[in-house]
């Protein structure tokens, strides 16, 4: 497990900064510390044990060889997000969140075929033998689909978790999870409803660096977790003496 960081630590990065008091969700009460500026400030105590017990768990899955699904429907995250699930080697869905992902996983099953499809015939030189119109429409199809499913092309089966930044934005994704019971972690604002989710960090999810803090603290667990689920599950070699 990471170590948490320190309140100071937490308030250069900006993660006690909520939203102004006219905007706040009434089911964040017991999260906010006090209001400054007409803008809500965060209580860090809270924010840090929320923080401790939901990574606690990340690592419990990941140890016990689950997957996360790594999410951003917030512009200024999408980066970060795709950074520590390549970091991690773990899927990922930025930007927009595709219908039925978890809903319809055999429709998002075949899109991956179809993408691996093009993207092989586009290798093999098999696109020459169409047309100039043709081609320009199988380049087109080709970068919607890689734009769209890139990040989880690799996942065969449903994610045991998932970690999400943009909870405002995911409501679709955070129904579909449930629909599943798929359970999600989430950075939560002064102005969402905490009890959306299963795991929320109280935190401000619109500063970059906030963001940067507390999804680097989840990569950095699956990191750790990943490594120990396959120490674990490495067969032990017996090693012959010769006498």
């Amino acid at each position: 497990m990471p170590k948490i960081p320190s309140l100071l630590e937490m308030l250069k990065a900006g993660v006690h900064f909520g939203h102004q008091k006219a905007k706040w969700h009434p089911k964040m009460r017991d999260f906010i510390y006090t209001v400054r500026h007409d803008i809500h400030i965060l209580d860090l105590e809270k924010t840090s044990q929320k923080l401790e017990d939901t990574l606690k768990v990340l690592h419990n899955i990941v140890a016990a060889g689950g997957i996360v699904l790594f999410v951003s429907l917030k512009k200024q995250a999408n980066e970060v997000v795709k950074e520590a699930a390549t970091k991690t080697g773990m899927p990922y869905i930025v930007e927009r969140w595709l219908g039925g992902v978890f809903t319809n996983f055999g429709v998002i099953s075949k899109l991956i075929s179809r993408l691996e499809k093009l993207e092989q015939e586009k290798t093999n030189g098999l696109w020459e033998k169409y047309s100039k119109k043709e081609q320009l429409e199988k380049d087109r199809d080709f970068k919607k689909l890689e734009a769209a499913i890139s990040g989880i092309r690799a996942m065969r089966k449903l994610p045991q978790v998932i970690f999400l930044v943009g909870t405002r934005e995911g409501k679709n994704a955070i129904r579909e999870a449930h629909k599943v019971k798929v359970p999600v972690m989430a950075l939560v604002d002064t102005n969402t409803n905490p009890s959306l989710v299963d795991y929320a960090i109280p935190s401000n999810d619109d500063a970059l660096n906030s963001i940067k803090l507390i999804v680097g603290l989840a990569a950095e667990t699956v990191v750790e977790a990943k490594a120990e689920f396959l120490s674990q599950a490495a067969p032990t070699q017996t090693v012959k003496v010769q006498e």
